[in-house]
């Protein structure tokens, strides 16, 4: 295996977990045996997210060094997310309306998936407001938040910290040297777990495909695919566009990216690439200030892929209800989702959660939500890519409105990835 590259390895994971789930199909055991080999390596990466980010937005903010800098920095990428996911949405309704992919699906033939859980957590979050999700980012106790891997709360204490060790100056200097040790550690741990993605890959989607079966694709086929088409649109010609304008091409950044493509594509996990997106955007040119603050805070206010799913889920079980939804429907719709996709950012399975918090309030069934829970998981594999192609972007595009973009050290990089791939 050592010949081949994690791409290729990433790959032939996943054509042998599609093929193992597919020959077992129904088999109980595949689950027993397999999904504690995908569980670890889901935890591995979970346990390295929060010292990464907590070590290089310190190292980064500290280089900055300048609050009013910094809060310029802050409040154009909170702009850039609102236009993007706003974008994100209307693709997504516009996609429905042309393609109509609800209509006609009999539900009859449709099996429901058990939606408990997501019921649940909508329901624990329905006080939970967009003023509410500002007020919590600042907590109570850095600690709790670090245990419970609430992220807008770890970069908010991160920020303030680096700024701490910024103003200390001279007796500043070995706090920075020592998360700088934390920070370059850390990496070379995400080095050694990447080869484990691989047989992580293999049992997580083995572990899919033998509980659902490849039969369960037919019936919501038009759905699976109008996504897939519908992310890829995103990606090429909206993404592309602002790649473009940002002096790159959105094709050198997947080219970058494509071990970490294929891994959040086979794991259906943003977090599994968080620490590898963030080391080769700054290896892209990016300062590693802007790079530490603006993906990990992409990862709750910039959803690309998964605001364009809801906006399309939403049509689709409104189709499939035979519920007609005139333009201000449509309006309405697109501006509660809006508010929600970050209302309730970092709630587990916040897809789901963000379509119950937004069904009802357009008079669409929640009931709609079990019929597609099942194929959910092959859905989230096309919007996580896009999530995070959407990150990646965004740090450069920021650090090009800041005129920190190192342009020369962008294209040598391209350079050797793509005589890599030759």
């Amino acid at each position: 295996m050592k010949r081949f590259g994690l791409a290729i390895q990433i790959v032939i994971g996943l054509f042998l977990g599609i093929l193992v789930g597919a020959i077992f199909y129904g088999n109980p055991a595949v689950a027993s045996y397999l999904q504690p080999i995908g569980d670890i390596f889901i935890r591995l990466i979970k346990m390295i997210v929060v010292p990464i980010v907590i070590s290089t937005l310190i190292v980064g903010v500290a280089g900055v060094g300048d609050i009013k800098k910094l809060g310029k920095i802050g409040g154009k990428t909170i702009l850039y997310f609102e236009i993007v996911t706003t974008i994100a949405i209307i693709v997504g309704l516009v996609a429905a309306n042309l393609f109509h992919p609800g209509v006609g699906v009999d539900m009859t033939n449709l099996a429901k998936t058990d939606i408990h859980q997501y019921v649940e957590t909508a329901e624990s979050t329905q006080s939970h407001s967009f003023v509410d999700t500002f007020v919590n980012i600042v907590p109570k106790n850095v600690f709790e938040s670090i245990v419970k891997g609430d992220m807008l709360a770890i970069i908010f204490f991160s920020v303030l910290f680096g700024l701490g060790v910024a103003a200390a100056g001279e007796k500043g200097q070995p706090v920075l040297r020592f998360f700088q040790g934390v920070a370059d550690a850390m990496f070379w741990v995400v080095n050694t777990i990447m080869k484990f993605a691989p047989f992580g890959v293999f049992a997580l989607i083995g572990v899919t495909v033998s509980k659902f079966g490849l039969s369960s694709l037919v019936p919501l086929g038009k759905l699976v695919i109008l996504v897939h088409l519908t992310m890829l649109f995103f990606i090429v010609v909206v993404l592309g566009v602002i790649a473009r304008m940002s002096g790159i091409s959105i094709f050198s950044i997947i080219k970058i990216l494509k071990d970490e493509l294929l891994l959040a594509y086979s794991t259906a996990s943003s977090e599994s690439v968080l620490p590898k997106i963030m080391e080769k955007m700054e290896r892209l040119g990016c300062p590693k200030a802007i790079t530490s603050f603006v993906i990990p805070t992409g990862y709750s206010f910039n959803l690309d892929g998964s605001t364009l799913y809801q906006a399309l889920a939403a049509l689709f079980i409104a189709q499939m209800y035979g519920i007609h939804m005139p333009i201000s429907a449509q309006i309405t719709l697109m501006l509660v989702l809006m508010v929600t996709s970050k209302g309730i950012a970092g709630v587990p399975g916040v897809s789901f959660v963000v379509l119950l918090a937004t069904l009802g309030s357009v008079g669409i069934p929640l009931e709609g939500l079990a019929f597609i829970a099942g194929i959910d998981r092959l859905l989230d594999m096309a919007r996580t890519v896009v999530n995070v192609v959407g990150n990646s972007l965004a740090a450069v595009v920021i650090s090009r409105w800041e005129g920190q973009f190192d342009q020369a050290k962008a294209k040598e990089y391209i350079r050797e990835a793509t005589s890599k791939v030759a």
